[in-house]
């Protein structure tokens, strides 16, 4: 009998009507499927009834169990079962070298790195996850409230970010402490070459939108004036406010996605005629 391993954060997922349920919200199309952890298999048996697909798995007592529960598929080529550990593999560029639909139970504590990565990676369309509720609700969190912070506005800049359903602790092997719940990331946009596509044409510009995201919700409870008082200059922010009729007192949850990409773009046109004009001043 295989045991969950801490280290991996495995909590294997058995209840079938909760696996029936991500069967009929994930995507039907053409393109490819990848799940990131089996585990059991028991996900991995209800997707190969809808396609085939590419498994990663960490774990090699997991896989040397996959391989025997699922040889006949494997040697029919409806699945590819990988050993590698996803966070190094999208490292290295995309799950798939063509475009895929990620289905997966997620590890709790590597959960928010990977579906900040399957965001960047060009190649996945859409991804339909298990994570702790508290993390999808910070994916499709709505600005104006608590839970909207730099992960929605990542998310939601490239599509549509949607909690799904909750799903109970009794419904796993071993029982987490937390509430399950599945979110679904449609993507409308991509990021190309490690950019947002029709937004970022570097993937620097990207990096700089990131800092700007950190910068903007270092203290949540304080006022984005404040906040982004710290990386640019006041009295610009302010004068920029003032054009984008923003109170002084708004807080970073409150202003939208689409603000947040604005505000950022008029602060980098500021300080690169900062730059330039002080470099005009020197010469």
């Amino acid at each position: 009998m295989i045991e969950a391993k801490k280290k991996f954060g495995q909590n294997f997922l058995k209840d079938s009507s909760v696996l029936s349920k991500i069967i009929q919200a994930m995507p039907r199309n053409d393109r490819k499927l990848v799940e990131i952890g089996p585990g059991l298999g028991d996900l991995t048996q209800e997707l190969l009834k809808v396609k085939p697909l590419v498994a990663y798995e960490v774990d090699e007592d997991l896989c040397v169990y996959l391989r025997k529960k699922f040889s006949k598929e494997i040697d029919e080529g409806s699945l590819t079962l990988v050993h590698a550990d996803v966070l190094s593999q999208f490292e290295k560029g995309s799950l798939l070298n063509e475009p895929y639909d990620l289905v997966a139970n997620l590890p709790y504590y590597i959960a928010t790195t990977i579906i900040l990565d399957a965001l960047e990676d060009p190649y996945c369309k859409s991804m339909e996850v298990m994570v702790q509720k508290e993390v999808a609700e910070k994916f499709a969190a709505s600005p104006k409230t608590k839970e909207f912070t730099s992960l929605a506005i990542l998310a939601q800049s490239v599509g549509v970010a949607k909690l799904l359903f909750d799903v109970d602790p009794t419904s796993f092997d071993p029982q987490p402490k937390v509430v399950s719940s599945i979110l679904k990331i449609d993507k409308q946009k991509e990021f190309v070459e490690g950019s947002f596509s029709g937004i970022f044409e570097t993937k620097e510009e990207l990096q700089k939108f990131k800092k700007y995201l950190r910068c903007s919700f270092q203290s949540p409870r304080k006022t984005w004036l404040k906040n982004i008082s710290s990386e640019f200059d006041k009295q610009s922010v302010q004068d920029l406010m003032q054009m984008q009729n923003l109170p002084a007192t708004i807080r970073p949850h409150e202003i939208s996605v689409l603000s947040h990409h604005l505000l950022f773009k008029h602060l980098r046109l500021n300080d690169a005629r900062k730059r330039s004009n002080a470099t005009t001043e020197q010469q």
